[in-house]
């Protein structure tokens, strides 16, 4: 039976920059939880501590687009090291500010400078699509990114706050720090897969992806996405708890990051030939969809299955997404458009997070639930306007399995 997972390893060198990625990436998951949970425990603030995870957090949403820009012109082997020495920087001088009781600006200062971390899940779809641009496998691979990215926020913040709390409230955020370090290291070594630079248009020098109206728009569909991703986060959590399951939010959760790993995995082993922006609008909607059922759950089992639906739909439609991104913009703001959307998503778990923890203080974890509603709606409304200014000719996405030919992890593709 065709593997098309086993065909996309098949060139020389993507295991390798496939594993870095993904040791690189998990400390993004882990930076903002350990955060909370290292100054939880020894300034005893919790306000602090989600003002403090707040500023990384927006810091990295402002600058991650600006770092993804320079890689694009400049090579992620020049740019990461530096900016990611920043980041390692930021995180040591919160770690110090924190243990000797500093002064609470050097907590924010920490915090901005860690904001510098650069959008390693951007770096390695670069690098596929550096390999099989124009081909089936490039579907396949954006894929396995996104379910490797859902990985990495179900392992990533259990392994943080485990290891704040059972071992040294300082070992969350310096494990994350030591991760960053290598992980980059481990990639950025790898010279023969980095994408090669493409010389720029004469009037474009100083153009930026997001100027581009389709990747603008796509955007705001991953902030809204994002939204549902932060209300299932905290609703499911205050819902269990005021059920007398408070264990119960990680199995719920769970439930969600594996309706989104399973649902990426197989779209990517999909044989499809279908326009893109059609694909965007299917997903837009069956997402707004999947929403409803969580205004109707009365138990944990049934939030359970909620999300689990709810989740489906997830992976795909970034999926296609990331995949029109590739089409839209130049070779030479790929990165910085694929960042963009991640950002956008990052920020819309940070606005649905906040939103949804207000109205579950004010009427309760039932009703923090319409906030994923509303992001629901944003989705479908952003799916069906990009479909309405879609080209007159819209390419496919093809999933078929790919041809025998191998190009080499080196070659310019």
């Amino acid at each position: 039976m065709h593997n098309p997972y086993r065909t996309l390893f098949a060139a020389p060198g993507t295991g390798r920059f496939a594993l870095a990625g993904v040791l690189a990436r998990l400390p993004l998951p882990m930076t903002g939880i350990s955060i909370i949970t290292l100054l939880a425990q020894l300034r005893g603030s919790y306000a602090l501590a989600g003002a403090v995870a707040a500023t990384f957090v927006l810091t990295y949403a402002l600058l991650s687009p600006q770092i993804s820009r320079k890689v694009d012109r400049y090579g992620q082997s020049h740019v990461l090291p530096v900016v990611t020495t920043v980041s390692v920087v930021g995180m040591a001088l919160l770690l110090a500010a924190a243990w000797r009781q500093a002064p609470a600006w050097t907590l924010f200062a920490g915090a901005a400078l860690a904001g510098f971390m650069p959008s390693m899940s951007a770096m390695v779809r670069a690098r596929w699509a550096a390999l099989y641009r124009g081909q089936p496998r490039l579907q396949t691979a954006y894929s396995l990114e996104t379910v490797l990215d859902e990985v990495t926020f179900i392992v990533g913040p259990p392994l943080a706050v485990g290891l704040s709390v059972a071992v040294d409230p300082l070992a969350g955020l310096l494990t994350a720090a030591v991760l960053l370090a290598l992980g980059v290291a481990a990639l950025v070594v790898q010279r023969g897969s980095e994408p090669a630079l493409h010389p720029l248009d004469p009037g474009d020098r100083d153009g930026s992806a997001i100027g581009v109206a389709g990747v603008r728009l796509l955007a705001l569909l991953m902030v809204a996405m994002g939204v549902i991703v932060g209300t299932v986060d905290i609703a499911s959590v205050a819902f269990a708890d005021q059920r007398g399951a408070p264990g119960a939010a990680s199995a719920v959760l769970s439930a969600y990051a594996i309706g989104s790993c399973v649902a990426g995995l197989v779209f990517g082993a999909t044989q499809l030939r279908v326009p893109l922006h059609r694909l965007l609008l299917f997903g837009g909607v069956a997402t707004a969809l999947s929403t409803l059922p969580l205004l109707l759950v009365d138990s944990i089992a049934g939030l359970a299955a909620a999300v689990l639906v709810a989740g489906l739909f997830f992976a795909p439609t970034m999926i296609v997404a990331m995949s029109i991104v590739e089409r839209l913009v130049p070779a030479h703001r790929l990165t910085e458009g694929m960042t963009w959307l991640l950002a956008g998503l990052n920020v819309g778990v940070a606005l649905g997070a906040a939103g949804a923890g207000q109205v579950v203080d004010l009427i309760g974890a039932r009703a923090g639930f319409t906030v994923a509603l509303g992001g629901g709606a944003l989705v479908a409304l952003t799916a069906l306007w990009a479909h309405r200014r879609r080209p007159a000719h819209t390419p496919a996405i093809s999933l078929q399995p790919a041809s025998t030919h191998v190009p080499s992890a080196g070659s310019d593709q």
